[in-house]
């Protein structure tokens, strides 16, 4: 597969992100224009809750999903609060990303996991729900490997790597830990990264590195996502083999 046929792969599993908290109607919309190029559209749009109205009317006849994030981006265990704010996107959104508390995980607090994941399963009903884990946080490879198959157990989705909000984004070597616990754990679910790739090159190798442990085929738009918000500029130019 040549560079340009790579690039024109990886639009297709972008998830193209703004989550400013000086977002706008303008640049939101910006956003949005983007999300259908001339190799064919991203999978999805991922905005604040509140933008969401915004999206919905922009791409309404696009094949482009609305994704939002909820519990964004502490991770936090105000149960109440996150389910009132699934309750808010629910009807609107096609796909949500739940931030998991993963410092309750790293306390040794499972029960509060388990409320969490148990809630954002009931709430988000067959939204495509992904989990993200905040592996900049977990640190260590057991602790990253122990959480997402803690996730799995719950038919989540997908699982992300981070909000793209703390010092440690998205790794490859998170990216491998993620990816090995989804294949031996034998779900059918999905692998996101995010935070922090911003060129070709770098997001190629989380390709690679999907295909490597996955399979060829694996990672098409419901299986492999990359989160990104000025990634797409690089894509293009490779893609149009500039």
């Amino acid at each position: 597969m040549t560079d340009a046929q790579t690039a024109e792969r990886l639009i297709r599993c972008l998830d193209l992100t703004s989550l400013n908290p000086d977002d706008t109607e303008e640049s939101i919309t910006r956003l949005c224009e983007k999300a259908v190029t001339p190799f064919g559209p991203v999978a999805a749009v991922c905005v604040y809750p509140e933008w969401i109205p915004t999206a919905r009317r922009l791409l309404k006849k696009a094949p482009v999903g609305i994704a939002t994030v909820i519990n964004f981006p502490a991770g936090g265990n105000d149960f109440k609060i996150m389910k009132e704010e699934i309750k808010k996107v629910v009807g609107t959104a096609d796909e949500i990303d739940a931030v998991f508390p993963y410092r309750s995980f790293l306390a040794g607090n499972l029960d509060e996991c388990r409320r969490f994941m148990e809630i954002v399963k009931r709430e988000c009903g067959k939204k495509t729900l992904k989990i993200i884990l905040e592996t900049g946080e977990l640190k260590h490879v057991s602790t990253i490997a122990a959480a997402a198959r803690f996730c799995l157990e719950y038919e989540v989705n997908f699982i992300k790597t981070s909000t793209g909000k703390t010092p440690v984004s998205a790794t490859i070597g998170a990216a491998n830990i993620i990816l090995e616990t989804i294949r031996d754990s034998g779900k059918d679910a999905g692998f996101k990264a995010s935070g922090g790739i911003r060129d070709y090159e770098e997001a190629r190798k989380y390709l690679v590195l999907s295909e490597i442990i996955l399979g060829k085929d694996w990672p098409r738009p419901d299986h492999f996502r990359i989160g990104a918000s000025s990634l797409l500029d690089d894509l293009l130019k490779v893609a149009k083999g500039e």
